[in-house]
């Protein structure tokens, strides 16, 4: 029986789940109903396989998807101001407008450096609601590198892809849910996602505990949820006997409390204006180191140096309590601090990492690394017409100095991105 005939003979509830997942990130799943995909799984790998060598050779070269570290600026802090504590009044908002769209976006002058230190001042908010205001500089900063997008010519925007079929998967299974990179997911106390990116630290979107004006309501007692597996055995006793019922796993969530957070203040209303989704990252401080598997941030590269111009990413959305949903799609287009695409989505997943696999240098093995937060669905200007995207903020050069030095606290391991 041929490869081929063997796959329309096949049980679609296990190829449906486990050849979109193997193709789309290379993880093997078995079907959640419990049914073994046996002779098919062999086939799949043969198709991963078969996959893997025409992406490699067929679209590029292997040198064309391998992470080019590059040294990234600094983002030094100036002087650090004692601010009012906050008022927590805000409503949480899932769902965020962009006033500058894709050509907007593209025909922005470029910000000096004097715009991009008044963006990249963060503010720090402590669980006791106490907040100060750190003034950066930037140095050895690259134009050229920080806004490759806006130098390039010609770049042509795909054409829209329709949302249609459900394009998610909801990983379910106790073997993966809790397995890297899935485990990498995390759940905001506020209904947003969020992505481990240290064993203290935790990288999500800003408007999930700010709304541009004040923080929410929830981030007074912000907690962070870690999926794990609980084993739910119950029964009744019918005299001295006990009969049993069949055990069976549940997720559920391993909370922690957030120490502290911190928020550049591009994002703020009245600073960046109709470019403050630019600016929609966020990283939690926990209270307690964790001992999950993290994924490392990185530069993002262009999207044509990203493998079948594909993103991926994880999230808790709204429409599937409880679930962990997974889902791949390439971009549609791009500006310098923005990834337009129709990934499937639902409110919930905002926040989530946006990551890519690429080859190593100088190695075999190829890393995964998070380039991009998912900020969510919105309506966006398209050439004075209002179209909807979603939409995922890129992690360039000066956001990557950012976000690092507010992981790590110094700069020395901060100069390669």
């Amino acid at each position: 029986m041929s490869v081929f005939a063997a796959l329309s003979k096949a049980s679609p509830a296990c190829l449906g789940l486990s050849v979109d997942l193997c193709l789309g990130e290379m993880v093997h799943l078995v079907d959640s109903t419990g049914k073994s995909c046996g002779f098919i799984m062999g086939i799949i790998l043969f198709l991963v396989l078969l996959s893997i060598n025409t992406f490699a050779f067929g679209m590029g070269t292997e040198e064309d998807y391998t992470w080019h570290l590059q040294r990234a600026p600094q983002v030094l802090d100036r002087r650090t101001v004692i601010m009012e504590p906050a008022r927590f009044e805000a409503k949480t908002k899932l769902l965020i407008n962009s006033t500058c769209g894709i050509a907007c976006q593209k025909q922005l002058p470029l910000p000096t450096v004097s715009d991009l230190q008044n963006y990249l001042s963060y503010e720090t908010l402590y669980n006791n609601g106490t907040r100060t205001l750190t003034e950066v500089d930037v140095r050895d900063f690259d134009m050229k590198n920080e806004f490759e997008i806006a130098q390039k010519k010609g770049h042509s925007r795909r054409k829209r892809q329709v949302f249609g079929l459900d394009s998610r998967f909801s990983i379910g299974n106790k073997h993966f849910i809790t397995r890297y990179p899935f485990s990498t997911a995390v759940k905001i106390s506020t209904g947003c996602t969020g992505i481990l990116v240290s064993q203290n630290h935790v990288l999500t979107a800003a408007h999930c505990i700010h709304d541009g004006k004040d923080y929410v309501k929830g981030a007074k007692r912000l907690r962070v949820g870690f999926l794990k597996m609980r084993s739910k055995r119950g029964g009744r006793r019918r005299g001295s006997k006990r009969i049993k019922r069949s055990t069976k796993d549940k997720p559920s969530f391993q909370w922690s409390r957030v120490k502290r957070t911190q928020v550049p203040k591009g994002w703020f209303r009245g600073v960046a204006d109709d470019i403050a989704v630019d600016y929609d990252y966020a990283i939690l401080e926990l209270k307690r180191p964790q001992k999950h598997k993290y994924m490392e941030i990185g530069i993002s590269p262009s999207v044509q140096k990203m493998p079948n111009n594909r993103i991926h990413f994880s999230g808790f959305d709204n429409d599937r309590p409880g679930k962990l949903v997974y889902r791949f799609c390439p971009v549609s287009d791009e500006s310098n601090d923005l990834f337009y695409q129709y990934c499937d989505a639902n409110p919930g997943s905002s926040g989530s990492g946006i990551y890519i696999r690429l080859k190593e240098p100088d190695k075999p093995s190829w890393k995964r690394k998070i380039i991009g937060v998912f900020s969510g669905h919105q309506w966006v200007d398209v050439n004075g017409v209002q179209q909807d995207y979603n939409v995922a903020v890129r992690i360039t050069p000066l956001k990557y100095a950012q976000i690092c030095f507010w992981i790590h606290g110094n700069y020395a391991d901060c100069r390669d991105g």
